[in-house]
């Protein structure tokens, strides 16, 4: 198979080198290549073709396009400037969603879109060129989706000669979204274009960002050491086929690169931050294969040990599709595959009538963790706890004490080097956001060298959220400080996001009970003066894995019904958010466990809370104490004690960090 998105990151003989091209010129090109093809419209989104939501360098071929460079976003290049009309059939509904977005005049658009969610409007609102581009503000009332402007703009060239063609990366789209989007557009004379079947094998981006594309990522797979996994290759290999058996599914497709991991018991370091290596898997009720770079993947004993005595077996990596065909061409053959994380091009090779489209066999396993993986993650916050500890102290010494005006850019250096120096670190698990101030407000932030950059000092609050990934478990926390005197306004906006914590952590809930449920609580102090955050509450958190996973969350969204179970991890972090001023955000992960009922009937419902994995500080003197509860003081008081415990254990006496702890883990002053 030749893939429009595993191709050579070589440039052809005539591509010149595209380092400094100017997002104008890099579209200029791009609409050459689509006149090629006759396309009105090509799509450019943030995924590699395992629909990663962060990808290796290779694979950024949204941000070469935009320039924006935040985790998520689609891009879409139109072949020219558009105004798009509100004819007679127009619902008033409809009237009004092609309105007030950034960058355009009126219901006019720049021939270049992207839409993008709340998390990122500030970055890419500074990243952008408004002269090219148009920002699409993801979720806004007056926002229409990608799906519902493609299809708008096919109904208008409808009066026109020939339909109206969208051109797309067959393997860098979901199957549910290239789903979703053909069947509106095939309605309003429209169609999807796969590059493929327009006999083009490489991605249109591809040959403009010619050899300045970065190389595909090569980095070998590692053991994950079953002390740390908790059930081995073979005994997750025989649950999913159990599974399988009960569907009449004759193969399952397995895309994404933590599940692969996951199902494997392997590591790489193919993507920053994530321990995961570029490869798909095939599981069969008698055989399982990997397809990947042989060469580059496997060369460690260890791995190709562990994968033959599972009776796994390994193909190269482009020759899935064909495998995939091949068995859907066996008489009464069915192949189990998650459209939703799956790219199209799998799902395109697979008959209606041979597709079992449901969430994958892996997916609910490595969401909820075994013992052993709990164990790893608890084990991971306690030292990661030290980290901080230390890191506070030198911060606050530096700050205080000594008078200095720290860079976002230093802090984030001297904090992965706290969590380095402790056993078993292997990188963060993200880039670290550090923003002072104003760049607080901005949720997605990373501190560059650059004049958007500032210095961390008495006179303003820094919200530093990080992680780390450790052989045995990963981390995500984040705390808000102030290390002068902070306002009175700032002390309660700060007071009620550590009340949405606090309400989160102390629910009991009943099982069935989806994530949305519970969003409530962690908003409710905020909802109380009028204010709001624009972002989810929880993401679930993998163990050894990537930092952001599901199927479950903490959000308003209704639309995801995963319920809670016992053995998630979820982060709680509600926050608050002044453009221009500051943010505020606290968070801490959250294991689910069952609660035990004394006086339980047989037909009562099971019940479950949370029991905190975080183990670090908050900072007591910017609470409004008059605003908490007593229960909610207790709760503080209770986590303190806790984290001096368990993290104060580990630290010598009388070491800095340790005085540090102890200073932070006392009591609050009630009066």
């Amino acid at each position: 198979m030749s893939t429009a998105s595993s191709s050579s990151a070589a440039a052809s003989p005539a591509a010149a080198s595209t380092a400094e091209l100017a997002t104008g010129e890099i579209l200029a090109k791009l609409r050459s290549k689509m006149k090629e093809f006759d396309l009105d419209a090509f799509l450019v989104p943030s995924d590699d073709p395992h629909l990663s939501e962060y990808t290796a360098l290779a694979y950024r071929r949204r941000a070469f396009v935009s320039k924006f460079t935040g985790s998520a976003g689609t891009a879409l290049i139109l072949a020219d400037d558009i105004i798009v009309g509100n004819d007679d059939e127009d619902s008033e509904e409809e009237k009004e969603d092609m309105v007030e977005v950034e960058g355009n005049e009126a219901a006019g658009y720049k021939n270049a879109l992207l839409w993008t969610d709340s998390r990122y409007f500030n970055e890419a609102g500074m990243q952008l060129d408004f002269e090219h581009w148009t920002l699409m503000k993801q979720g806004q009332k007056k926002t229409p989706t990608i799906t519902a402007f493609l299809t708008k703009l096919a109904k208008e060239k409808k009066n026109g000669e020939g339909k109206f063609r969208v051109g797309i990366d067959a393997f860098v789209h979901s199957a549910s979204f290239c789903k979703e989007l053909n069947e509106a557009l095939e309605k309003e004379n429209g169609i999807v274009c796969p590059l493929e079947e327009l006999g083009q094998t490489e991605n249109l981006v591809d040959e403009i960002w010619g050899d300045s594309r970065p190389a595909l990522p090569s980095s070998a797979f590692r053991v994950h050491p079953l002390e740390y996994a908790g059930a081995s290759v073979s005994e997750k290999l025989s649950s999913i086929r159990k599974k399988m058996k009960k569907l009449d599914a004759t193969l399952s497709v397995f895309s994404t690169l933590d599940d692969i991991a996951y199902l494997l018991n392997v590591r790489a370091s193919d993507v920053d931050c994530n321990p995961v290596g570029v490869a798909y898997c095939t599981v069969s009720m008698d055989s399982a294969t990997l397809y990947c770079d042989e060469s580059n993947k496997l060369t460690d004993d260890g791995v190709r040990d562990q994968l033959r005595d599972a009776g796994v077996v390994v193909a190269p990596y482009e020759t899935l599709l064909d495998d995939v065909r091949n068995h859907v061409a066996e008489e009464n053959s069915k192949v189990w595959v998650d459209t939703a994380h799956s790219n199209y091009a799998i799902a395109s090779v697979i008959p209606k009538d041979s597709l079992i489209d449901k969430q994958n066999a892996v997916t609910p396993m490595k969401a909820c963790k075994n013992e052993n993986e709990m164990d790893g993650m608890r084990k991971a916050h306690i030292v990661d706890g030290v980290a901080m500890a230390e890191f506070m102290e030198w911060l606050e010494n530096e700050v205080v004490n000594n008078g200095r005006k720290i860079s976002e850019v230093e802090l984030d250096i001297v904090l992965c080097a706290a969590r380095a120096r402790q056993p078993g670190y292997i990188e963060p698990s993200f880039p670290t956001i550090a923003g002072v101030g104003s760049n607080g407000a901005i949720i997605h932030y990373r501190a560059k060298e650059d004049e958007l950059m500032k210095y961390f000092g008495t006179d303003e609050p820094i919200l530093i959220d990080s992680g780390g990934q450790y052989e045995y478990g990963t981390t995500d926390v984040t705390r808000t400080w102030h290390l002068g005197e902070a306002t009175e306004e700032f002390k309660e906006y700060y007071t009620r996001v550590l009340k949405g914590n606090i309400g989160v952590d102390s629910m009991v809930w009943p099982e069935n009970t989806p994530g949305f449920v519970l969003d409530v609580f962690a908003r409710k102090a905020l909802w109380d003066i009028g204010k709001d955050y624009g972002h989810g509450t929880g993401h679930g958190v993998g163990a050894a894995l990537n930092v952001h996973e599901g199927p479950h969350s903490i959000s308003p969204r209704f639309a995801n019904k995963e319920p809670m179970k016992v053995g998630m991890i979820v982060s709680n972090e509600p926050g608050y958010y002044e453009d221009g001023r500051f943010g505020i955000r606290i968070e801490n992960l959250l294991e689910v466990q069952g609660v035990e009922a004394p006086n339980k009937n047989a037909n009562d419902k099971n019940f479950m809370r949370f029991e905190k994995l975080t183990l670090i500080p908050i900072q007591k003197n910017l609470i409004k104490v008059e605003l908490m509860s007593e229960e909610e003081l207790n709760w503080l008081d209770d986590y303190h004690a806790t984290v001096f415990e368990k993290v104060g254990a580990l630290m010598e006496d009388g070491a800095p960090g340790k005085e540090w702890l102890t200073k932070m883990c006392t009591p609050i002053e009630r009066s």
